[in-house]
């Protein structure tokens, strides 16, 4: 086995031994640093990237564990002196490669971001709000986690449920009636929106999930409070302005005209999408001889399938069938070895945190030396993470002793558990984010930064998604799919015929799924560039219904804002990321691998060493240009999502 192996068996007692001991370390690097006469980057900065090149792998899995603590390093001012003093030397700025200089440029951005070059009350001020940010995201986070709703139905009320979501599933006897337990978690919220054919299964279901975590509104309200005063104390208008400033947008004025632009140009498609699916609900009333209420938030995703049905006719409980976890997962890491000239071994019997986590080592195929390690979480259970994320766990680096450390990633999903007449089958949507997770995760592994701040997805967060998206298009093409795709009974390969009637489905309401991703966009840019004291879940709810299109009952009722965690941390000013990047994934894709083929070994070692090769060590825009051969355009996005021919 190669690689230091990580370890995932701390108790609390260890943590805070690890912390103090890394606090420790800390203090005693930076005291040594302000000590020096002749400040230089390599006396200066280089020990402080060092440090934080050592400390990496040790806080981030910390950190992945659910725990948090705090190095004071960007408050210090005798610390700030010594790197302000070589930022301002011409002749030391001079003489660095283009790395170093952005690391000098960076650190000097992180020290006045907290405070310094403001007197000494607004930097205690700064420290402390800072220090509470820090509380209530982890806060957040954890509710989110821990509280998951749970509804009991009877088999009647979960009508057009397939016979597989019944299988070994919890059940209650109340009042004589046996009922089903469904929870909030992915694998069973889905599935009922999608296929449930009553309104008030769909409803309650909804409602329960809409109604988490109440206690997080409060915490996001202070968070957005918070957050304007840190940025007026620093000088900015607003923290959207202040978050911006080391994004691709800059400004929040880009954003806002990138938003509403496309929310311009999907009406009339929207408007085209909406009168469908209201004309499929009236019947559905008619039928039944019930009154028509108008189309809710909790009808979407199950009208969205009938026409998929109906118009492609492609059943997707069937296409479940194809896609065994198993045979998907093999399949796409087979894809990924031929892409970026990799491969893959799993290893068995090495430390991890839960006994469902699977372990691979990753090697370079060409020259067969060892490139990283990613791990495999992939089934939920309670109180884990309830999305699906990739989190980088150690950045491949250099060591103060000139090697390099090896990267390392976790890939979380919340996929359906085997049951005991069927293993793990995937929707196509499951098999869509597991191709983009795991790009995450070799995004991580394929990097070679010099600093582990700039190392693999340690890029602009409006730039992070972009390759994971461009990825996405693997999983629609018939070719590859064709490669992985068979039935998990009878072995037989997906039919060309039923992934051509997949692919034809792409776009089914692609106007009004992207509404409601202008509607998260939107939302974030308002709450963080705004100085007005708003109601954050009335004005959630509110812009939701009015830019999405969907009706959500009493708004006073629900608080699905409390769930929401991508802006309490990290995607904060940001979450127009999501479809930012969709413009440059798009071009990428229809650049160079859909014109050079999805096979073409040169471009997968092109897009390696461009993309992915640099991470955050230069503007993610040089890498495109580089990439690309030109600067991005916006045309292949259009195209994408149905907009133009």
């Amino acid at each position: 086995m190669s690689g230091t192996l990580l370890n995932f068996s701390y108790s609390a007692s260890s943590i805070m031994q690890i912390a103090e001991q890394k606090i420790a370390e800390a203090k005693t690097v930076y005291d040594k640093i302000v000590t020096e006469s002749n400040h230089t980057f390599d006396n200066v900065v280089a020990p402080m990237a060092m440090l934080a090149n050592k400390q990496l792998s040790d806080l981030s899995v910390i950190s992945f564990l659910g725990y948090e603590f705090f190095i004071d390093t960007y408050t210090r001012e005798d610390l700030y002196k010594s790197v302000n003093a070589v930022y301002q030397n011409k002749a030391e700025m001079d003489r660095l490669c283009d790395e170093d200089k952005r690391l000098l440029n960076r650190l000097i951005s992180n020290f006045q971001d907290n405070g310094l070059g403001l007197d000494k009350g607004a930097r205690e001020s700064m420290k402390l709000m800072n220090k509470r940010l820090s509380e209530i995201s982890v806060q957040f986070k954890k509710d989110v986690d821990d509280d998951t709703g749970r509804v009991l139905f009877t088999r009647e009320e979960l009508l057009g449920l397939p016979e597989t979501f019944f299988e070994d599933r919890e059940t209650e006897t109340v009042d004589g009636v046996e009922k089903f337990v469904v929870t909030t978690k992915y694998p069973d919220i889905i599935p009922v929106l999608e296929y449930a054919k009553r309104e008030t299964t769909r409803y309650r279901i909804w409602f329960t999930n809409k109604t988490r975590c109440p206690k997080n509104i409060k915490l996001l309200q202070e968070a957005v409070e918070l957050r304007r005063k840190c940025a007026k104390l620093l000088g900015y208008k607003n923290h959207a302005e202040f978050k911006l400033k080391d994004k691709m947008a800059k400004m929040p004025e880009a954003v806002m005209e990138f938003e509403h632009n496309l929310l311009e140009k999907l009406q009339s498609l929207a408007d085209k999408e909406m009168e469908e699916l209201e004309t499929l609900k009236k019947a559905d009333k008619e039928a039944v001889g019930e009154v028509y209420n108008g189309f809710n938030d909790w009808d979407f995703s199950y009208y969205n399938n009938v026409i998929k049905q109906n118009k492609h006719n492609i059943d997707m409980e069937e296409l479940k069938q194809y896609f065994s976890l198993n045979s998907v997962l093999a399949g796409i890491l087979g894809t990924y070895e031929n892409m970026l000239g990799l491969r893959f071994v799993r290893v068995e019997n090495t430390p991890v945190w839960h006994p469902d986590v699977q372990m691979y080592e990753t090697w370079n195929a060409e020259d067969n030396t060892f490139a990283g390690h990613f791990y495999l979480d992939l089934h939920p259970r309670d109180n884990k993470y309830s999305h699906a994320a990739a989190w980088t766990l150690r950045r491949r680096c250099i060591m103060p002793d000139g090697s390099f450390e090896y990267p390392v990633s976790a890939l979380v999903t919340n996929f359906p558990k085997p049951t005991s007449s069927a293993p793990s089958l995937l929707t196509h949507n499951d098999v869509v984010t597991l191709m983009h997770e795991l790009g995450h995760v070799f995004h991580n592994i394929c990097a070679k930064a010099k600093w582990s701040r700039f190392s693999g997805t340690a890029v602009e967060r409006d730039f992070v998604e972009a390759p994971s998206q461009m990825l996405e298009n693997w999983a629609w093409d018939p070719s590859v799919l064709q490669k992985f795709a068979v039935h998990y009974k009878t072995g037989e390969p997906i039919s060309k015929e039923l992934t051509n009637k997949l692919v034809a489905a792409k776009n089914v309401n692609s106007g009004m799924n992207n509404l409601r991703q202008i509607f998260f966009g939107l939302y974030d840019m308002q709450i963080y560039s705004t100085d007005e004291d708003l109601d954050i879940n009335k004005l959630y709810n509110d812009m939701l219904e009015k830019i999405s299109r969907r009706k959500i009952g009493d708004t006073n009722s629900i608080w699905p804002v409390a769930t929401f965690a991508h802006i309490i941390s990290g995607y904060d000013a940001g979450y127009y990321g999501y479809l930012w990047a969709e413009v440059f994934s798009a071009d990428m894709f229809e650049t160079r691998f859909a014109k050079e083929g999805l096979d073409n070994k040169q471009t997968g070692k092109d897009y390696r060493n461009e993309i992915l090769l640099p991470g955050g060590s230069r503007d993610a825009a040089l890498s495109l240009e580089r990439f690309l051969g030109r600067k991005p355009q916006s045309d292949a996005f259009l195209k994408s999502i149905g907009l133009t021919n």
